[in-house]
């Protein structure tokens, strides 16, 4: 079988990376670990239900649903499977699962052994998780499958003319629950019409954040009465052009929350500052008061700091590609970011509300700036374009919730 073969390649690409790369090492050692785990900690008289995602994005997409049904449904226990290192180990202690582990590869003996020790009662696949040995064999077991948050592009597998053996998998699963229009006609015209649109779990989920936010005294003290100009997740390229202009106006304050915290990058944004500027690992409610600038040099804080903002901007933009744009368009204000936005579907949407900005350059950002530093109808309008964005594309676990079976 084809597919087997590339699973087997793959599998040994993997363990030949890990003798010279510590991300594919960390995923070697976690497959490796991952049936001790199980046999530790499966209860063989509870009932699990199994959550899997690839990283850390997708498992923030699923997260809304786990906490949902552990609050209503404390029958169950939660399995929580994790195929890259970047997931599993950022969140491998996360409380809302029972056991978090990585899923083994996706060969018949792993998949004989895994299904067979959690004996899963529901299992849910995040976004783009098509695994064919293990739906395959859960689809013979009878056990129900749901794809969660699921996009399909004309440019995948299932609708090339070679995919047709592997778009089968898609028949597999109970029901997708995938997240636009094109989507489900997608599938529809390959013959996979068990599907709902419902949208995109990651709204609910920025909801919850933003109903939780941390009250965060050094923020506020910081801010005092000023507006407040918050940029999260940045890189070198991005702050040239924000600190250039917060240099110039004494008007705002700047928090940076850098994409990359190490005492290099710090240094580097701190000589670029040329205003009164303060780490918040060694803010006091004394010095914080007298800053300018706040820097974030610590990790977790992000998606509550930006409901101190009236402004803000998202890093990646001039590199890789930009970071959550929901997690700042939550509180209501207008976000910024740099042209490599084009394949960010959240980003697409809100230029089209006028809650999202595109700025190629300095000029461009001084002219967005300036504006909405002295026109407080702009800035208010831009900002409740963001915020309603987010609230009228909410509402994909109450769908989800009404249409499975628990």
């Amino acid at each position: 079988m084809i597919y087997n073969l590339v699973i087997y390649i793959y599998l040994f690409g993997v363990k030949l990376a890990a003798l010279f790369s510590s991300k594919p090492a960390k995923m070697v050692k976690g497959h490796r670990e991952v049936f001790d785990i199980l046999r530790d900690k499966i209860d063989r008289n509870a009932r699990y239900i199994w959550f899997h995602a690839a990283s850390l994005g997708e498992f923030e997409q699923g997260r809304p649903l786990i906490e949902r049904i552990r609050k209503e449904h404390p029958e169950y226990r939660i399995l929580q499977t994790f195929f890259s290192p970047s997931g599993y180990e950022v969140r491998k202690n996360y409380q809302g699962a029972d056991i978090v582990c990585y899923l083994p590869f996706d060969t018949p003996r792993n998949v004989r052994r895994f299904i067979e020790m959690v004996n899963p009662c529901m299992v849910f696949f995040i976004k783009y998780e098509f695994w064919q040995n293990y739906l395959n064999t859960l689809y013979k077991k009878g056990i129900p499958v749901y794809s969660v948050s699921s996009i399909f592009r004309p440019n995948q597998i299932f609708f090339r003319w070679y995919g047709k053996d592997y778009r089968k998998v898609l028949k597999t699963f109970s029901h997708l629950f995938v997240q636009n229009e094109v989507s489900e006609k997608l599938l529809a015209s390959i013959g996979v019409t068990d599907v709902t649109i419902v949208g995109d779990t990651r709204f609910d989920r920025v909801l919850d954040i933003c109903t939780v936010a941390k009250d965060l005294p050094l923020v506020k003290a910081f801010k005092g009465s000023s507006k407040t100009f918050v940029a999260g997740s940045s890189w070198g390229p991005d702050e040239d052009i924000f600190i250039r202009y917060f240099n110039e106006h004494p008007e705002m304050k700047l928090v940076i929350a850098p994409h990359v915290v190490s005492d290099s990058h710090l240094k580097e944004i701190m000589e670029k500052v040329k205003r009164p500027c303060v780490r918040y690992t060694e803010a006091t409610a004394e010095n914080v008061s007298k800053a300018d600038c706040l820097i974030i040099d610590c990790y977790g804080l992000l998606s509550s700091i930006y409901r101190y903002g009236e402004i803000s901007y998202i890093g990646g933009g001039f590199g890789v590609g930009i970071h959550n744009v929901l997690e700042a368009a939550v509180y209501g204000i207008p976000v910024i970011f740099g042209p490599n936005n084009k394949k960010f579907r959240e980003a697409q949407h809100l230029l089209e509300k006028k809650g999202g900005f595109e700025i190629n350059d300095y000029e461009e950002f001084k002219r967005l700036m300036d504006r909405f530093l002295t026109d407080n109808s702009y800035l208010q309008q831009a900002g409740n374009a963001a915020g309603d964005y987010v609230k009228n594309n909410s509402g994909a676990l109450e769908k989800i919730m009404k249409a499975i079976r628990l």
